[in-house]
């Protein structure tokens, strides 16, 4: 039976698999999917689970729930030998072993791209994971019960003081949903006013949302104006230590919440291996989606998602190459899966053209934005347009109706304000109170005492 790995389970590994249990046919081939997560996280919908909109573990596919005919393996790939055939996976328990292939499909994603800007490391958190979204959610609703009985000053400010990095999609989702959480527990939250928040967003260049147009993008910052949240173009972080942000304006600022959403890069844990890699650490690869090196294609390796350097056959593409979105993730993905059955059975693989059909970004409850072509709309039919193409672009009808649910239930009973940051810690509580044995030096003078006593 042929062999197929699949190194990586996020969107393009994930549909690849998926599509493949559809089109092979029983015993063509064997697939193998290795990610050392055990699902795929829906990014799109991460500022929604940041806003307390959608229940975090809706926004995630469990690849053992939806991929019935694969083989799965949670645990990471630490070793390429395509020479031999073969894949090192290292468990966190037990010893590492092999997985042979007759072909191997790289879409290990990508990660937060971030710089060496003091401070940024260790007090900043990502919004490229289900964790860190949860946990941006927890600390900001945390912040605001703790803020709510403080007198004014700089300690109530400092927990009242959100910063995001980052002027794209994922950071002005982001910026706006927390914006719009924030507002709706000030309902709830009777000693603080608006005028005691503080929302800054952070982008080195001169306007936002590049994938929009210009007038589209003024629009979203009079939107966010207008809900007193401030955001600074042409703009560096120039430091982030104990939470004190210098911008290269002279601006500083006190805050207990950094966002970082300035960009991504392609994984770099297999850097060192046989994978021909670019300039930008993206593996380099053909329109078909083959991984090709100096001397052209390489037989039994292909690629996609934002792992992959892949030809922009459009022309819109930044650089001549696809932009790494969940658009080209996914029908990339489905392309590859085609073009590895099509190998499979002898036949030529069909190169991946697919042209932007637009984007749609939710800027709260009730406010959004959508561009397709040089047709923009905004408000509150942009964002019933952007509810429901995520909510049709979610995998798995199963999850479509759970992610359904937290939004029906939304308009009825509002947002989900509980923070269950203490899982964070899950054995404080037991530990606290744990009974615990006395130490030697107790025993041995416990039995000291207690034998003078026999004695007498």
């Amino acid at each position: 039976m042929h062999k197929i790995v699949i190194v990586g389970g996020g969107y393009a590994g994930f549909y690849t698999a998926f599509k493949l249990e559809k089109l092979l046919k029983r015993g063509e081939a064997q697939v193998t999917l290795i990610d050392p997560l055990p699902y795929m996280t829906y990014q799109p919908f991460l500022p929604e689970v940041a806003a307390g909109s959608i229940e975090a573990r809706h926004a995630i596919v469990p690849h053992r729930r939806h991929l019935n005919k694969t083989r799965v393996i949670t645990a990471p790939v630490t070793a390429v030998d395509h020479a031999k055939k073969f894949v090192t996976v290292t468990p966190e328990v037990g010893e590492a072993f092999t997985v042979d292939y007759d072909e191997l499909v790289m879409t290990a994603g990508a990660v937060t791209r971030t710089f060496p800007i003091p401070g940024v490391a260790d007090v900043a958190i990502g919004l490229k994971t289900i964790e860190e979204a949860v946990a941006v959610r927890d600390r900001l609703i945390d912040n605001m019960h703790r803020a709510n009985h403080m007198p004014p000053g700089p300690e109530r400010d400092r927990l009242l003081t959100v910063v995001v990095v980052g002027g794209g999609f994922a950071g002005i989702e982001a910026f706006a949903e927390l914006r719009s959480l924030v507002s709706d527990m000030l309902k709830k939250c009777g000693g603080l006013t608006i005028d005691d928040t503080h929302f800054h967003l952070i982008e080195a260049m001169g306007r936002i949302m590049p994938e929009v147009s210009l007038e589209t993008s003024k629009w979203v910052l009079n939107n966010l104006a207008q809900r007193q949240a401030h955001v600074h173009l042409d703009t560096q972080l120039v430091s982030a230590v104990n939470g004190r942000i210098e911008l290269s304006t002279g601006e500083s600022l006190e805050t207990d919440l950094v966002v970082w959403t300035a960009g991504v890069m392609a994984k770099s844990r297999l850097a060192g291996t046989p994978i021909p890699l670019d300039e930008r650490g993206r593996i380099r690869a053909q329109a078909n989606l083959q991984v090709i090196d100096d001397n052209g294609p390489i037989g039994g390796m292909w690629t996609a998602g934002d792992v992959a350097a892949v030809p922009d056959l459009s022309g819109g593409g930044v650089g001549g190459y696809c932009v790494p979105n969940a658009q080209h993730a996914v029908r990339q993905a489905k392309q590859l899966a085609k073009n590895l059955v099509a190998t499979i059975r002898g036949e030529q693989p069909v190169d991946y053209n697919h042209k932007t059909i637009g984007v749609v970004a939710g800027l709260g409850l009730g406010i959004g934005v959508m561009q397709v072509g040089n047709f923009a709309m905004k408000g509150f039919i942009a964002w019933l347009g952007h509810r429901a193409y995520h909510g049709m672009a979610m995998p798995m009808w199963e999850r479509k109706a759970r992610v359904l649910s937290d939004w029906i239930m939304q308009f009825f009973w509002g947002r989900d304000v509980a923070s269950v940051s203490a899982v964070q810690r899950p054995r404080d509580f037991f530990v606290e109170f744990a009974a615990r044995p006395a130490p030697a030096q107790a025993k041995k003078a416990s039995r000291a005492k207690k034998a003078p006593a026999a004695a007498k």
